[in-house]
């Protein structure tokens, strides 16, 4: 007899541009997938063109403004944002679809999507990502091939006022090693899977049984 689904939660994973979330969250869903622990990264609805190679509901949802302020108007949206002209959202029915099925489902936005998301689900948990350094973060940055001082500069003061929100967050992991953080994501997931009603829901039959035979009803 299969296991029942234990619904899944919401995992607001934020961080400045450079820190690493995006490593994070994807070898996150690789390494619960290979524990048996369903995991997605959250798809996201944008307004914006697709990049060269980006396919469409595997990166985003693609959709146009008239389409995107529709889903606005029908309440279709956990969170929406405009950033630089473009909007994104997170789809409503999709999120408590997967949440049904018992998927633990991480949403790779920002401090303002996390304020809404917590404001509609006050169970969802937020996670905030640093980098180890100032200067470490300077050095990723510059690393993607952004020579410009004056772009750099730009992005280190958005990377300073994204940061500036860390205690807004229910947990806080510095990605200094990338394993060791890894780990320490892994871990917030898998004690969330290991509370008591999660735990009495999958070893329903257990439990019963084991009180049963001790004659304790």
């Amino acid at each position: 007899m299969s296991e029942p689904a234990i619904p899944g939660s919401i995992w607001i994973v934020s961080a400045p541009s450079g820190a690493g979330k995006t490593s994070l969250t994807r070898a996150l869903v690789e390494r619960l997938g290979q524990r048996g622990v369903p995991a997605a990264i959250s798809v996201s609805y944008t307004t914006r063109a697709p990049r060269v190679g980006e396919v469409d509901g595997t990166h985003y949802h693609f959709v146009d403004d008239a389409r995107f302020l529709a889903m606005v108007e029908a309440g279709e949206f956990l969170e929406h944002a405009d950033v630089f002209g473009r909007r994104y959202g997170t789809g409503m029915a999709e999120t408590d679809r997967q949440l049904a099925a018992g998927t633990e489902l991480l949403l790779d936005i920002d401090w303002q999507g996390a304020r809404q998301i917590k404001g509609r689900r006050p169970g969802a948990l937020g996670v905030f990502v640093l980098p180890p350094s100032a200067a470490e973060l300077e050095r990723r940055l510059r690393g993607r091939g952004q020579d410009d001082p004056a772009v750099i500069a730009q992005r280190m003061a958005a990377a300073r006022a994204e940061m500036s929100h860390f205690a807004e967050y229910d947990y806080l992991i510095v990605n200094d090693d990338f394993e060791r953080a890894l780990d320490e994501l892994q871990t917030l997931v898998l004690a969330r899977r290991l509370r008591l009603p999660a735990q009495q829901l999958r070893h329903a039959d257990l439990l019963g049984g084991l009180l049963a035979a001790n004659g304790v009803e």
